[in-house]
């Protein structure tokens, strides 16, 4: 008697065994994408965001949208980069291109770094004329406008002061009165020798230093926008430190980008803050006493310094400032706080487009703001 074949058995177990291959497959497919599409955190300022990359919902028919952010120290302080696009696989690169060009701001004008172009114009400009490679001519330019603007107000060649009075080094020092007399002859950018056509720089008194710390973060950041907009990236965030923040266009569903600014009593406590903006092509710079400061017999001395005086300027915990570029920010921040809120006004009505929030110490531990618009 023959027996009957068994190779009906053979297929149905193998047929078996493919469905069940095929189920795992389709079950971890759905729980991979849900796992990316979850990643979304919520975006504070002040705080890092959680996750480098997730998916964005987008409307259908539209292309799927993916947000990646990053952040590097550089320049003495954290940088953060967010941008937003549809190749998953170029954000990385871009966002990668901008710390790369971060650094490369920071060599240039750097004057902890003796190899700097900046750091051979603070040694040798006051012994003989030294030739600037074109982008740091032009920003020195730049500063010197704003100088002008602010009758000297803002001031580029406060490095003198800033060592007086001990922020290079960090300790915090009172110099004596005849130090500051002798360090106050070495400031002033009237001091400097530019000659456009050479493209030259001299001092004009020996011992004179320039410190772009100032504004620097402020360029840095306008060259990371300028650069996402040449990737093509139409929405996207780079933060200084905080203290100079630009947002270009608006998160997906967002009117802008949602900004806390600090409250100056207590900077470091994310459940206090001293205001809400939105930032949308905009840039948000703050000057604050809490940044680098010292205290001697219970007053604070802050590393902004009044060009005038030769002193940290007091009365003042905070300023921020709202304008279109991280540049005007960093230096219109730092005029307001040198001149306070009644001289303030003057400045503001022949430079319409900016907005500044002063705040001012009002009794013990308490603060008041004071809203100056063009």
């Amino acid at each position: 008697m023959r027996l009957p074949s068994c190779l009906p058995i053979k297929r149905l177990l193998l047929l078996f065994f493919l469905r069940v291959l095929l189920i795992s497959a389709f079950i971890g497919g759905v729980l991979q994408s849900a796992s990316v599409s979850s990643k979304k955190p919520v975006s504070t300022a002040g705080q890092q965001v959680s996750s480098k990359d997730w998916k964005e919902r987008t409307d259908p028919g539209q292309k799927e949208l993916f947000r990646f952010d990053d952040s590097r120290v550089s320049m003495a302080c954290t940088y953060t980069v967010v941008v937003y696009g549809t190749d998953r696989i170029q954000l990385p690169l871009i966002v990668n291109t901008a710390f790369e060009e971060i650094d490369r701001i920071d060599q240039l004008m750097s004057n902890y770094n003796p190899d700097s172009p900046l750091s051979q114009i603070n040694r040798e400009a006051d012994k003989h004329t030294v030739v600037v490679e074109p982008e740091l001519f032009d920003f020195i330019q730049l500063c010197l406008k704003y100088s002008r603007e602010s009758d000297g107000a803002f001031d580029i060649t406060v490095g003198p002061l800033m060592k007086s009075w001990g922020f290079y080094r960090g300790e915090g020092r009172i110099p004596w009165f005849f130090e500051l007399w002798n360090v106050m002859r070495k400031v002033g950018y009237q001091r400097l020798i530019l000659d456009s056509h050479d493209r030259t720089i001299q001092f004009s008194v020996s011992g004179m230093e320039l410190d772009l710390g100032g504004i620097a973060k402020g360029y840095a950041v306008d060259r990371v926008i300028s650069l996402l907009k040449e990737y093509g990236i139409q929405t996207g965030f780079v933060s200084a430190g905080g203290s100079t923040v630009y947002g270009l266009g608006a998160p997906p569903n967002r009117d802008g980008w949602e900004i806390r600014i600090r409250d100056p009593l207590a900077p470091n406590d994310a459940g206090r803050n001293g205001g809400t903006v939105h930032l949308k092509n905009r840039c948000l710079s703050i000057a604050g006493n809490y940044e680098k400061f010292f205290k001697v017999r219970g007053i604070k001395y802050s590393h902004i310094m009044d060009p005038h005086t030769g002193y940290p300027v007091q009365d003042m915990l905070s300023v921020a400032v709202l304008t279109d570029s991280g540049v005007d920010g960093d230096a219109v921040d730092d005029v307001l706080y040198v001149l306070g809120v009644e001289k303030s006004k003057a400045y503001l009505e022949k430079h319409p487009g900016i907005e500044a929030f002063f705040y001012l110490p009002n009794g013990d531990k308490q603060w008041k703001m004071v809203n100056l618009k063009d």
